[in-house]
């Protein structure tokens, strides 16, 4: 219609030019001019043209696509989704509990006694109007079902109880006892103590026994008793590691774990701790001593300085350590002795893992005044055998390590010292007399 409009508009206006020239107006185009007005006017309205009929044509496949689009998708349900699930009865010999069957409500299940359940305890109202899981049964319980008689014996069912028919050299409630003629080895046979009679009782008029925990049968089944179990002597058998840290004591039904004198049992049962008579104030140790604790013991020390001699002496500032006498300026065997002597005490178990840091050793400047630029470490006495090394752990300190394996007891001495120097003088000495107690346990 709009392009109808613009021809009629068009050819209106150039209609009027021509009346108007005719009339006698001025400055009139001839007749040529006119008709390439006309002709220019009609090429301009078939290009028009085109371009209409082609939006046209756009637009006509762009409807049928969206209409294409929408017929595919899915027809909405007219019908409302259920709001209940059909009702479910209790199974045969089974109670249901839930009365109420709308979505997502539960309904749960339970057997009667003598009775288990085969499928779902519990079943949900879905939102499709449809039960969760399967239906649910409740299946009689044979009391041979899991099979309880042991090592060939044949289950009979009973009233809510079973029967085991033991093969020949088998007895027991289950068959789970041998009826040996020679003893097991981890059985107690020699002492009245470890013995117990069974506890019998009587079953569809058979006869049967059976024995407390830690005990096993022994005998026939006419003439049996029960033996103490030595779980010490299982275990060891069994090649299971240590039972107990360290000795494995049987008693009658069961066992025990002790520790060395000095040593006290842990609240696991089975492992052992040093006791510290030096904590705990059990040790003799008299005034003017020390006491030092060691693996299941303890030691009374009291350390003395070296003897004089010479220029050279010392006195006692602590329990532990010894310094020297001022030095007569012109001495240089006074100055080349230690400026100082400490004593230490290390108690080690047996079989340490090695390496192992044992002690250190630095150096410390007097306030005010510069330390020494280098030291030297190195061991200078004592019995030790090359079990140890000394070495520097960092600018100023030095590590006596322990590098090979101890076997205890054994008291174990070593004498290191640490040499300071300044600016590649000499300056002092110091001494540090190290006593290794091994205990002869390795916890």
């Amino acid at each position: 219609m709009a392009l109808s409009m613009l021809r009629s508009g068009l050819l209106f206006l150039c209609l009027t030019t021509i009346h108007t020239c005719h009339g006698g107006g001025q400055n009139c185009m001839d007749k040529h001019q006119v008709v390439g007005v006309l002709r220019q006017m009609e090429k301009f309205l078939k290009g028009q043209e085109m371009r209409f009929t082609e939006g046209l044509r756009i637009m006509k496949s762009k409807l049928a696509t969206l209409q294409n689009s929408v017929s595919k998708l899915p027809q909405a349900d007219q019908s409302a989704a259920p709001s209940v699930c059909p009702s479910l009865e209790a199974p045969v010999h089974g109670t249901k509990f839930g009365s109420k069957y709308f979505i997502s409500h539960e309904v749960h299940f339970t057997c009667s006694h003598g009775y288990h359940l085969v499928g779902p305890g519990t079943r949900v109202c879905q939102e499709n109007g449809s039960w969760s899981g399967v239906n649910t049964i409740c299946k009689d319980v044979s009391e041979c079902s899991s099979n309880p008689c042991q090592n060939g014996g044949t289950c009979v069912e009973g009233v809510n109880q079973y029967k085991c028919t033991c093969p020949q050299s088998w007895s027991g409630s289950n068959c789970q006892h041998q009826t040996q003629t020679a003893p097991p080895e981890w059985s107690v046979m020699d002492d009245p103590a470890f013995s117990r009679r069974p506890r019998c009782a009587k079953v569809d008029r058979a006869q049967h026994c059976s024995c407390d925990a830690g005990f096993h049968m022994s005998g026939t089944s006419d003439n049996s008793i029960c033996q103490d179990v030595n779980e010490c002597e299982v275990y060891r058998l069994d090649q299971g590691g240590k039972l107990c840290v360290y000795e494995c004591v049987n008693v009658p039904g069961s066992y025990q774990c002790s520790c060395p004198r000095g040593y006290k049992l842990l609240p696991d049962g089975r492992s052992c701790e040093d006791v510290d008579e030096c904590l705990t104030q059990q040790h003799n140790c008299s005034r003017g001593t020390t006491c030092i604790n060691t693996g299941g013991g303890f030691q009374c020390v009291s350390p003395e300085c070296p003897r004089s001699h010479g220029n050279i002496s010392y006195v006692k500032t602590s329990p532990f350590q010894c310094e020297r006498n001022p030095c007569p300026m012109e001495s240089r065997s006074c100055h080349l002795a230690p400026k100082t002597v400490s004593f230490h005490y290390l108690s080690l178990p047996s079989n340490l893992q090695t390496p192992a840091t044992l002690f250190r050793m630095a150096t410390a400047a007097a306030p005010g005044r510069p330390g020494p630029d280098s030291l030297r470490f190195g061991i200078v006495g004592g019995n030790s055998r090359g079990m140890f090394v000394m070495q520097r752990s960092d600018r100023q300190t030095g590590e006596l390590i322990l590098v090979q394996g101890l076997r205890g007891p054994q008291d174990i001495s070593v004498d290191v010292d640490m040499s300071e120097y300044s600016e590649r003088t000499f300056q002092a000495k110091h001494v540090a007399k190290v006593h290794v107690l091994v205990s002869a346990y390795d916890f």
